[in-house]
């Protein structure tokens, strides 16, 4: 079958903009318990209205509750947790393997997808997370095309794969780096994002003057991966994922149109190229 276009949504226009331009699921944050609290995310009680949006455009809606969360805050999350199963979310997106339990427990109806901090890089790391209820992983960004493809063969766990947006430049996106300069963690969705400040190269404490022209040494360049759709589509990708919770409705428009046609164009077998859209 086609594989899913599951886009960014930081806000209602940007969510709009996914739907109106081939999404056909849209992932977004709650003004708690996810890794973006720094874009506008839905308060509950806009969530009732925005999953009856989705669902009337035959769009699904998944949650990020991709953080770590502490021993004291679990009964706010089981209240979370029912409280977005009552609006009709189609699943959550979770970091913790602790917290997919939990969801199992307090709500078995609920998908569980694992996020991409989970690190998931192989197969047995699969299996052990479907033994907790998860139902769908994102794997680790960094797998080549080769590496999802060995999973794909030897695993029936549906695999989720980000196609474009911003790298993080630690593993996975489970960078401390943050925390350990300004006390705002990544993992509990605070990221200071100090990989995107430029920075001067220093040698036996002497600036190095070659670098002048990439002041921007630790920020890992964006991904773009239209050009393998089609490759990953053959290898058994289930969904394709566009990163940017922080983007405006022009970038998701944009983004969502380009592999909406890409995504389209594998699953019929043609070739495509961004030079002939």
């Amino acid at each position: 079958c086609r594989p899913e276009l599951l886009c960014p949504a930081g806000d209602f226009e940007a969510m709009r903009a996914a739907v109106a331009n081939g999404a056909d699921a849209v992932y977004f944050g709650l003004q708690a318990f996810n890794a973006r609290q720094r874009a506008r995310n839905f308060s509950f009680d806009e969530l009732p209205d925005v999953m009856r949006f989705l669902h009337r455009h035959n769009v699904k809606g998944f949650v990020t509750f991709n953080i770590l969360i502490f021993s004291d805050e679990l009964p706010e999350a089981v209240a979370f947790i029912r409280r977005i199963c009552d609006a009709g979310v189609d699943a959550v997106i979770v970091q913790a393997i602790g917290l997919a339990r939990l969801i199992k427990r307090v709500a078995p109806r609920l998908e569980v997808h694992g996020s991409t901090q989970m690190t998931l890089t192989e197969p047995r790391g699969i299996e052990f997370v479907r033994t907790l209820g998860v139902e769908r992983v994102v794997v680790a960004r960094e797998l080549s095309v080769g590496d999802v493809e060995k999973i794909s063969q030897v695993s029936s766990m549906p695999l989720e794969v980000f196609v474009h947006g911003a790298l993080c430049v630690a593993y996975s996106g489970q960078c401390l780096t943050s925390e350990s300069l300004g006390g705002r963690s990544a993992n509990r969705g605070q990221c200071a994002q100090a990989c995107r400040m430029p920075y001067e190269l220093m040698v036996d404490g002497v600036r190095h003057e070659e670098v002048d022209d990439t002041r921007y040494l630790v920020s890992p360049t964006d991904l773009a991966g239209h050009d393998y759709i089609d490759a990953l589509t053959r290898v058994g990708v289930s969904s394709f994922k566009i990163e940017g919770r922080l983007k405006d409705a022009h970038y998701v428009a944009q983004t969502a149109r380009v592999y909406r046609d890409a995504i389209d164009a594998a699953s019929r077998g043609d070739a495509w190229t961004m030079d002939a859209r």
